[in-house]
């Protein structure tokens, strides 16, 4: 029999990790502790203990093009970005292409995850699951956690002195479904994260005030970005990322600023961030909702009083009736012994952010602990294409692909992904460049597209992948896991993006020749094979 994997939880990771575990021959076991897949993206209107809770308005911050698993684009018709119900849809989808659904056992809650006794020498591990109250143990060569970091709210009260006297009502923003409990009330959001946007601006449609707290402030990305395309394309491409990461961090940090206020000054809407390594948010309508008084921005909050809060900085007290606490989720893996992995300040310390740098034998992998600028499906689908290989290596006496410099010690390869200050570690996650992730973890599987190798064999594909969006077929080009089609989704990318809008095309218009573009491209391409930086 061939190497038996548990996989746990059966949202956007779990379905990549048993998908690639069937690529790569392995034997997959997806545990679910629900009825169905989809984990964070299946709404439900009650909030089910130890499962994500989404509110029915979610749409995707990424765009479909840029979000897909690289072997199975969107459907042309979605639109370009998606509603928690089409994202559903479009994960049931591949569960039912690739054959996932009989690999998953459902009603299956973990309970247990230990070494088994001989690991040191097999690297299994001894699984106990719970379903219908009784209780089953198994042993498996290896396990991939997917359970996700949306499960467990953090409201950290202390941190809000007062907060106990207050007589209005609170909650965290898990438990938020609909803007009817807010009609008529002033509604305070603490923090500014994606939700904490969102819920402010549902809010501010049935509320007589709305007042978004934030000690940090945000940059601000709208989805119609440059042009109208959407934000990701634009900015995740290869060359961006080459500009990005080779400008000293002054000047990078000028060019996000840059970036960001052409659309609208954030110092004059009292967003400014006063950290350069924060990750934007997503959402199109906040500037015009300030615009328009429906929010207010203010700065921390310093104490609640019985029907007010203070915050710093602001003399006058702001009378409240609600507050919504947008502070986020703790990460945590209740069957998991702690010594496993260490979690300290929201941060899992992993090597890559998968796997525990401590353990002996490679055979236990964390997927979709990160949160990059980009899509993360792509992301936990790498993570599980790196992930499952590894395990194979180890099956079939192999040692795992180490990073390119071969020559480095193997426990380098297992060390922990931030050391030092520990405030930096906490920010660490959020700094991660998406494109540099996605091309490290290909490199280790031999899966990285060459653009200069292209250049020469298909000059055509290879501008499109430098210039263009770094769409996730990339990674199919080549190597490991080669899709036929891969070539074919990354040329018509553009089409499945314009399908859904171009409904209406007035008569005598023509769409506009790329010809010079791709000219003035091949020269770009050409200056900077030149300057050395590919």
């Amino acid at each position: 029999t061939g190497m038996r994997v548990a996989v746990v939880g059966a949202g956007v990771s779990g379905l990549a990790a048993t998908k690639c575990c069937l690529d790569e021959g392995l034997e997959p076991t997806c545990f679910e502790q629900s009825q169905d897949i989809g984990g964070l993206w299946r709404y439900t209107e009650h909030i089910e203990a130890g499962r994500p809770s989404l509110y029915p308005s979610v749409i995707s911050n990424t765009s479909k093009e840029m979000s897909a698993f690289s072997d199975f684009p969107f459907p042309e018709h979605f639109p370009v970005f998606l509603p928690n119900a089409l994202l559903l849809d479009y994960l049931r989808r591949y569960t039912e292409h690739f054959s996932l659904r009989e690999h998953i056992r459902f009603g299956s809650t973990v309970v247990s995850i230990r070494k088994h006794p001989d690991f040191a020498t097999t690297g299994q591990w001894d699984v106990v699951t719970e379903a219908g109250g009784k209780q089953t143990s198994h042993v498996f060569d290896a396990v991939m956690v997917c359970s996700g970091s949306f499960s467990e709210p953090s409201l950290p009260l202390q941190c809000f002195p007062g907060i106990e006297r207050f007589r209005g009502q609170y909650f965290h923003s898990r438990q938020y479904k609909h803007p009817d409990v807010f009609q008529g009330k002033r509604v305070l959001v603490v923090g500014m994260g994606n939700s904490g946007v969102d819920i402010a601006v549902e809010a501010s449609r049935v509320a007589a005030k709305v007042t978004i707290s934030t000690t940090r402030g945000a940059w601000l990305l709208s989805r119609v970005f440059e042009h109208g395309y959407p934000w990701d394309m634009i900015l995740n491409t290869r060359l961006m990322s080459l500009i990005k990461t080779n400008l000293p961090g002054p000047l990078s940090w000028w060019l996000t600023n840059y970036k960001v206020n052409q659309w609208f000054n954030h110092e004059n809407y009292g967003l400014q961030p006063d950290n350069r390594y924060f990750l934007p948010l997503v959402n199109d309508e906040l500037p015009s909702y300030i615009l328009t008084g429906r929010i207010t921005i203010k700065p921390g909050v310093k104490e609640f009083k019985d029907n007010s809060v203070l915050f710093h900085n602001c003399p006058e007290e702001e009378p409240i009736d609600i507050v919504v606490f947008c502070t986020g989720y703790s990460i945590s893996f209740p069957f998991l012994e702690e010594s496993i992995i260490r979690v300290e300040n929201k941060h899992a310390s992993l090597y890559k952010y998968v796997f525990p740098p401590q353990l002996q034998k490679p055979t236990l992998a964390v997927l979709g602990l990160i949160k990059p600028f980009g899509a993360i499906m792509p992301v936990v689908e790498m993570q599980a294409r790196w992930v499952s290989r590894v395990f194979k290596g180890r099956g079939a006496h192999v040692s795992p692909p180490a990073p390119q410099n071969a020559a480095q010690p193997k426990l380098d390869m297992f060390r922990p992904s931030s050391q030092g200050d520990p405030r930096a570690k906490k920010f660490r996650v959020l700094k991660t460049e998406w494109l540099l992730y996605l091309d490290t973890l290909a490199s280790f599987i031999g899966a990285k597209p060459s653009v200069l190798g292209l250049l020469c064999t298909d000059p055509r594909l290879a501008l499109t992948i430098f210039f263009g969006p770094c769409s996730p077929y990339q990674y199919r080009l080549g190597g490991p896991g080669h899709w036929q089609g891969a070539r074919q989704a990354i040329l018509t990318q553009w089409d499945r993006v314009l399908k859904p809008t171009r409904t209406r095309v007035p008569a005598g218009s023509s769409s506009s020749s790329l010809s010079l573009l791709t000219v003035v491209g091949f020269l770009l391409l050409l200056a900077a094979v030149i300057f050395g930086f590919l």
